[in-house]
């Protein structure tokens, strides 16, 4: 926590005056956006940018966008990984402009559908993909497969993980070990101790103790947290947790839709991993809504064999809580084996991970200089800083390390200097359009933020 707090609201209001004065016309239509738009947003959480209104788009390419008043920004949100293959790829912009001109969506497949899953396949080591629009709706699904092949009714979550907006997921543990409703859950369903069991991430006598009561169907992780900035696993959790699914007989699930920024096949190729399941999503089609969940084939098989697929269970097929519509749509596939095969290449990796490397560098450079009491941490093409000495070990040790007010000025200060970082974490993401020089203003940018600070 930032002790100086009148320090900090005096420069909070020197930042958002310099924010009005930089951004009149995106106040414009934000003003006008108001008259049919609660918060003047198309999703509430957009109002969580800070300054008075979100700054309005104009145009982007690669790493960079211009907002609605001209200013040039360097782009490291970058759509919190929604971007992350830079904005409009010229391949992948081609495949779906293509695809859109011969028909968008038809419930029926195309080509690209069987090439993106070997393309998938080829990286994750996982045999049977099925695709979907976004992540969130991978991991729903998967759930549902995992509890009708097992038979049981429960899902473990790593206290303050981020699987979307997964109703499971929406839970946590209070100061006595319970599970309850995270924070700010909108009209939660059910009680979560109902559908879900919480662990640390670095409890494996919880998780072992939680699985060896055979009520868990699916253990539902991320291979680093990242969602309440980057907390990396402890050595031995990710063999413990195979472990001990499968002694129990549980599936476990891997969300690498963050952590693809470790490499071509996430953390789970880059460390040789062993899911059941690997879901991905977000940047995978280039920037339009996309994702996939891919399965061992001995999974498949099972979910096959539980819903008697090709006799009787053909017939609830399109009934049974999986898929949508335009789930697996022409364009999103198109999008995908363009993407990945020829934007997010291997050979795209290391130079985004060097610059994440630069900015790592950048931002320790800084807190060292002017003792600031705070860390940072790199994974892959993505690098995070939080408000405590030392990494975090856990979910909790993260969260309790936030500083919302101050994280608010830091990242007004980057806005007003034309560098966007993502509004709900310090996070910045390299595409491999980002080049050393916008790193660079991110590092100056930041400096001058820590002194005002703590100088």
């Amino acid at each position: 926590m930032y002790e100086d707090r009148d320090r900090l609201t005096t420069l909070w209001g020197e930042e958002l005056q310099l924010f009005r004065e930089l951004h009149p016309r995106s106040g414009e239509l934000w003003e006008q956006a108001r008259a049919h738009l609660p918060g003047g947003v198309p999703m509430l959480w957009m109002a969580k940018w800070p300054g008075d209104w979100p700054v309005y788009v104009a145009d982007a390419a690669g790493a960079h966008f211009r907002c609605a008043d001209g200013i040039d920004h360097v782009d490291l949100c970058l759509g919190d990984t929604g971007a992350m293959v830079g904005h409009a790829p010229a391949a992948s912009v081609a495949a779906i402009n293509e695809r859109l001109a011969k028909g968008a969506t038809f419930m029926l497949p195309t080509a690209d559908a069987a090439a993106a899953a070997g393309l998938l396949a080829e990286r994750f080591g996982l045999t049977e993909w099925q695709f979907t629009l976004s992540a969130t709706d991978a991991n729903r699904h998967v759930l549902r497969y995992a509890r009708q092949a097992t038979g049981r009714r429960k899902v473990l979550v790593i206290d303050h993980c981020y699987h979307g907006t997964v109703d499971e997921a929406y839970a946590t543990l209070d100061d006595a070990g319970r599970v309850v409703s995270r924070r700010g859950n909108i009209g939660a369903p059910v009680p979560l101790d109902e559908t879900t069991v919480v662990v640390e991430f670095d409890d494996v006598t919880g998780l072992e103790a939680a699985l060896a009561t055979g009520e868990v169907a699916a253990v539902l992780v991320e291979p680093a947290m990242t969602n309440v900035g980057i907390v990396l696993p402890q050595p031995g959790w990710h063999e413990a947790v195979r472990a001990a699914c499968d002694r129990t007989g549980t599936i476990l699930v891997i969300d690498e839709t963050h952590t693809l920024c470790a490499g071509p096949g996430g953390m789970t190729a880059r460390d040789g991993l062993r899911p059941d399941v690997v879901v991905v999503g977000k940047t995978i089609g280039g920037g339009i809504p996309a994702a996939a969940w891919g399965m061992t084939h001995e999974l498949a098989e099972r979910v096959r064999d539980s819903l008697a697929w090709g006799g009787e269970g053909r017939e609830d097929l399109d009934v049974g809580g999986v898929g949508g519509t335009l789930a697996g749509n022409a364009v999103s596939l198109a999008g995908i084996r363009a993407t990945l095969a020829e934007v997010l290449t291997p050979e795209v990796y290391p130079g985004m991970i060097a610059r994440a490397a630069e900015w790592t560098a950048g931002v320790q450079a800084a807190i060292d200089e002017f003792g600031a009491p705070w860390q940072v941490t790199q994974l892959g093409a993505r690098a995070e800083y939080s408000f405590r000495p030392t990494a975090p070990v856990n979910g909790r040790e993260a969260a309790d390390a936030e500083d919302f007010a101050l994280q608010q000025y830091l990242h007004l200060h980057a806005l007003n200097r034309g560098i966007l970082v993502t509004p709900f974490h310090n996070m910045a993401l390299m595409s491999p359009a980002t080049t050393s020089a916008d790193v660079e203003r991110h590092t100056v940018a930041f400096r001058q933020a820590v002194a005002s600070l703590y100088a």
